[in-house]
């Protein structure tokens, strides 16, 4: 062997098991989702992890994995298992459920499910148990009949509002077999129900609740209406229907106005279970948060386009006013 040869691989003995070891500290994350994240949620998931001393490829490796479609899901969670990381992100409930189906011992951290309980994530939100816990976007009281209450608002007298949902997420499902009926007996509205689980469906969906002639529509949040926000709020534009958003990017996007959590909020507060469960700290012991802040946003340019005038109290509730 040349000299310098020798030196180069005497070199890499000495150098690689010592990067080796370096390497070694880091923690491994896998990441699953149906999209990847809006940027100010991704901002606010590295931001979090950051004030926690976590940074991405320096004492952290995090492997994401974004499924287009929601049948590519089980083999993504298998896939991620598979790494044997020390904990997984859920970034919706059909990722969430793929990875409970997926493992039982790899603790897995969910964000923005709306009711972890009715769809078998946890057994309660005080006490989880197993190996799943997170952040919830759900607090008791009447989802639909608040969004039913703002509506009335800008449209009063509204007696017939489409409800837009996608059949293939299972938290629509549960409110299409109870919320919904309920509400629309309570409040003695009509709630005709169009669906839509791909991108080229919505423009049916949208087709078909403007058959009807409703007074507003409500959208439920979703990651195919994440994905397609800006061809949908143009959809409502075009048919001219009042519509309600779950959070504040439909209406940054055109859509008319938003109420729900603050999603970035939530991403933030993700990163203190990761904290604590890299610390070892048990799922089980973690309880499932909620939400602590909401946000009421409206965007003044499409409501004038649709001819409605906002209420002044309306306005001054509101968080953010688009003109």
């Amino acid at each position: 062997m040349k000299r310098r040869e020798f030196i180069e691989a005497t070199a890499a003995l000495l150098v690689s098991p010592r990067r080796s070891r370096a390497q070694g500290t880091r923690h491994r994350l896998c990441f699953l989702a149906i999209n990847e994240l809006l940027p100010n949620w991704q901002k606010a998931w590295l931001d979090g992890l950051r004030n926690h001393g976590w940074i991405d490829e320096k004492n952290l490796n995090i492997e994401y994995r974004f499924a287009r479609s929601q049948d590519r899901l089980p083999a993504f969670a298998a896939d991620l298992v598979a790494l044997r990381p020390e904990l997984i992100i859920a970034g919706n409930p059909q990722s969430a459920v793929a990875l409970k189906s997926a493992t039982a011992t790899i603790p897995i951290v969910f964000v923005a499910v709306f009711d972890p309980v009715a769809i078998d994530l946890v057994q309660s939100l005080s006490r989880p148990g197993g190996n799943v816990t997170g952040l919830a976007t759900y607090v008791p009281g009447d989802w639909v009949a608040k969004r039913i209450e703002l509506l009335r608002e800008l449209v009063p007298g509204a007696s017939k509002i489409a409800i837009l949902v996608n059949p293939a997420n299972p938290i629509h499902r549960m409110m299409l077999a109870k919320e919904v009926p309920d509400t629309a007996r309570n409040l003695r509205v009509a709630l005709p129900i169009v669906e839509a689980t791909t991108a080229e469906e919505l423009d049916i969906a949208f087709a078909s609740a403007a058959a009807q002639r409703p007074d507003a529509t409500i959208i439920f949040g979703d990651a195919l209406t994440v994905r397609n926000a800006t061809r949908i709020t143009a959809l409502a534009a075009m048919h001219r229907l009042p519509a309600i958003y779950l959070s504040r990017e439909y209406v940054t996007d055109g859509g008319l106005i938003s109420y729900g959590p603050d999603f970035s909020d939530l991403w933030l507060r993700a990163a203190g279970y990761v904290d604590k469960i890299l610390k070892g700290t048990k799922p089980s012991d973690l309880p499932v948060e909620q939400p602590t802040k909401f946000e009421l946003v409206i965007n003044l340019n499409t409501a004038k386009a649709l001819g409605i005038i906002v209420p002044p109290t309306m306005l001054t509730r509101a968080d953010e006013v688009i003109e």
